[in-house]
């Protein structure tokens, strides 16, 4: 994977009123190399269809164990379901352009410390943290030591500094 590689995150629609939603603060931080686009059932996103069509296109997804994969030979485009793990089970249920892509599954056997929302998977890395991986895997380390400077400070609770708080 380049530096240029387009992170697209199909978002539940329910993402975008939520403060501690990372996927605004993924395309904030990446500019143009990121995009949302909102997630609808009835109406996939023709933009996304043909750059699947097209090729190159992967989605970051959890599947068992033995289908862990994070090569990234030959993609120019990862998709991730930016919503809770609930929403994002339906979302890759519901969205039959999502079934036949190259799935990847990040293994990155770290808890996550995303903190904003309870009942979380103990292994189930929020959207940002996701893409940090993605960018740490293809090789953009400034990129991903940004996002992950930047999530860290999301994340922390105003006022406290960094070290004092287990997870910040």
């Amino acid at each position: 994977m380049d530096q240029c590689m387009k992170i697209t995150l199909l978002t539940h629609f329910k993402e975008f009123e939520k403060r501690s939603n990372t996927g605004r603060l993924v395309v904030d931080v990446l500019g143009d190399a990121a995009e949302q686009v909102r997630w609808d059932r009835l109406n996939p996103p023709p933009g996304l269809i043909r750059e699947i069509e097209a090729g190159g296109v992967a989605l970051i997804y959890p599947g068992s164990r033995d289908e862990t994969d994070d090569d990234f030979t030959g993609i120019r485009q990862v998709v991730l379901i930016d919503g809770t793990w609930h929403e994002a089970r339906k979302i890759h249920q519901r969205s039959p352009y999502l079934q036949n892509i190259r799935r990847i599954s990040l293994d990155t056997g770290e808890k996550s410390v995303y903190n904003l929302r309870k009942n979380q998977k103990e292994f189930g890395l929020c959207t940002a943290e996701c893409v940090i991986e993605v960018l740490r895997l293809s090789g953009n380390i400034a990129g991903a030591e940004q996002l992950q400077e930047r999530f860290l400070e999301f994340i922390r609770p105003s006022g406290v500094m960094r070290g004092s708080v287990q997870g910040h």
